[in-house]
């Protein structure tokens, strides 16, 4: 019986993987075309955690972090962010603009949240599209909201909303090559636990 769950665990995290393969490929067509640049999105790292994980993973509690928020609804419930250290995400911008940072590492100019609400429209989108492929269900999003603040702080936002509802979130870092620099980003999608059985059931598991 246990090695039967094991395997089960095996399935359903080869399945979350796949989501996060599927996910990074079509954000890195979409964000190619979007700066007319070639983009490889690589995927080193997919995760079931608990909340209070997630902190430590993209840095610690203290890490000032720019965080993309979206909820979600449909045949999925729960809540989707987008989080990229302050200074990755000036990075980011800065490839994006094709511009350099005034050197400012902490606030962003109206111009660049505009641009990293449109990275993280298009990075959340991607996988949307490709858990929406898989499971055949229809998912769709809110209207993105942008918080600069610490790593703490902005994930204690899912933790109060679905701590009641479920405790797991999926986090799928993201690697950006062929940029001047390697940029590293963090997909976390937190279902709420009647929504995550509804995945895994579409996809027979």
């Amino acid at each position: 019986m246990q090695e039967k769950d094991e395997m089960d665990k095996d399935i359903e995290f080869d399945v979350l993987t796949e989501i996060g393969n599927i996910g990074a490929g079509n954000a890195t067509t979409a964000l190619s075309k979007l700066i007319n640049t070639r983009i490889d999105m690589h995927v080193p790292k997919v995760e079931l955690l608990g909340f209070s994980e997630l902190a430590e993973i993209v840095g610690g509690a203290e890490t000032l972090v720019a965080g993309i928020l979206l909820s979600l609804e449909g045949d999925i419930d729960g809540m989707m962010l987008f989080v990229l250290e302050s200074s990755a995400a000036h990075l980011l911008v800065d490839q994006l603009m094709g511009c350099q940072t005034t050197g400012n590492t902490e606030g962003f100019s109206d111009m660049e949240q505009s641009a990293l609400m449109e990275i993280g429209n298009i990075i959340a989108g991607a996988y949307l599209s490709s858990i929406s492929t898989l499971t055949n269900m229809l998912v769709t999003s809110s209207v993105p909201y942008l918080a600069v603040d610490m790593a703490g702080a902005i994930l204690s936002v899912p933790a109060i909303e679905f701590g009641k509802l479920g405790d797991k979130a999926l986090l799928i870092e993201s690697q950006f090559k062929d940029l001047d620099v390697d940029i590293s980003g963090y997909f976390i999608l937190i279902p709420t636990l009647e929504s995550y059985r509804r995945i895994l059931t579409s996809l027979g598991l």
